[in-house]
């Protein structure tokens, strides 16, 4: 079952290796890597976080405010750049008892309707894996079962050295 601390596992800071998709939406596009740094930070005790991640290869900064509901159990998570200063629409979900995150939404990119799911795997004391795939199959409001997923972006994190390690899900 889903809790507040969840992302706990994700305070400190990170080095971030980049694998991005040239066109979100083409599954024959080339890909693209860049490094990065992260920092992420607990709020409301746990049951919120806030991460930045100045990527300066690509010359914007990114940031994800994570939200905990204890009515639902579920997870939001905003992201947003300081190219646009707006929240993207969020995503929601929980994490599995095997340790693995989804979180799926609404969205539009490039002007068509796309449904977004991140996905958290590989979670231990020194790294994780996110993962972005969108799929253009029917109503993006609709359930996910049967959908075609196309990953387009990744992102690995190896922990800095700054001391103790944090608690895992």
């Amino acid at each position: 079952m889903s809790t507040a601390h969840d992302f706990d596992f994700f305070f400190g800071e990170w080095d971030v290796t980049h694998r991005r998709r040239l066109d979100f939406l083409d599954p024959e596009s080339g890909w693209e890597e860049f490094g990065a740094t992260s920092s992420c930070r607990p709020l409301f005790g746990g049951a919120a976080n806030i991460d930045e991640m100045p990527v300066p290869a690509r010359g914007w900064t990114g940031m994800t405010l994570r939200l905990f509901d204890p009515v639902t159990r579920l997870w939001s998570l905003n992201w947003s750049t300081d190219r646009t200063g707006r929240l993207f629409p969020p995503v929601h979900g929980r994490f599995a008892p095997d340790g693995r995150g989804e979180f799926v939404g609404a969205d539009t990119h490039d002007g068509k309707d796309v449904r977004v799911r991140f996905t958290w795997s590989g979670i231990s004391a020194t790294t994780a894996r996110w993962e972005q795939a969108f799929s253009v199959d029917g109503d993006v409001y609709e359930p996910d079962e049967d959908r075609t997923w196309l990953v387009n972006w990744s992102m690995d994190f190896t922990r800095r050295a700054t001391g103790a390690a944090p608690r895992l899900p």
